[in-house]
């Protein structure tokens, strides 16, 4: 069983507030596994898709980016994976208020949870077409792409908003505006 293996198994019953450190950690043992992340969301290893829920959240947990490459990493080594877009898809959305202050909060496809703030921004940038797609951070430079159907959600709760010499579109969460895009002179 490989260190990777070994830690991962440790890691059974880890609650997501309690994750390991992994930017801390700097292995001596340094390389690459066959593990891709696939667009969808699918964790793949030598070709074929991990079908372990646990397993594949668990080794989400000492998932680390460095730069634009990513890597599995424990005390003991550092393996390199591919990801095609983003580790993560946030595949659920919640709205909260506490009086006028909305917070929306972000479930992953491994449940994981995350609310839009300050530390926790949604941006768009250019998605694997090549259209702007929507992001959420959802921890440690690790990102979560916004699911086509939750973004129409979180449209909805879009509102214009006057910013510098422009009108744009965008919503609040904890305080915080997060703009998705110009209003053009028509309006649109």
């Amino acid at each position: 069983m490989t260190d990777l293996m070994r830690y991962a198994a440790a890691l059974e019953g880890l609650e997501w507030g309690a994750l390991p450190p992994v930017e801390s950690w700097r292995p001596e043992r340094v390389g690459e596994i066959d593990i891709v992340i696939k667009a969808d969301g699918a964790w793949v290893h030598k070709g074929a898709p991990i079908e372990r829920a646990r397993l594949v959240r668990l080794f989400s947990t000492i998932l680390r980016r460095d730069g634009e490459d990513y890597f599995l990493v424990t005390p003991a080594e550092k393996l390199k994976i591919r990801v095609e877009d983003a580790p993560f898809l946030a595949v659920l959305m919640e709205t909260a208020y506490s009086g006028a202050r909305r917070e929306i909060t972000f479930t992953t496809n491994l449940g994981e949870r995350v609310s839009a703030d300050r530390d926790h921004a949604i941006r768009l940038r250019s998605g694997p077409g090549g259209d702007e797609v929507p992001y959420i951070e959802v921890r440690r430079g690790l990102e979560a792409r916004i699911a086509r159907s939750v973004y129409y959600d979180l449209v909805a709760l879009a509102e214009r908003r006057h910013m510098g010499n422009e009108d744009v579109y965008g919503v609040w969460s904890c305080g915080e505006f997060f703009k998705f895009g110009a209003i053009g002179p028509d309006g649109d």
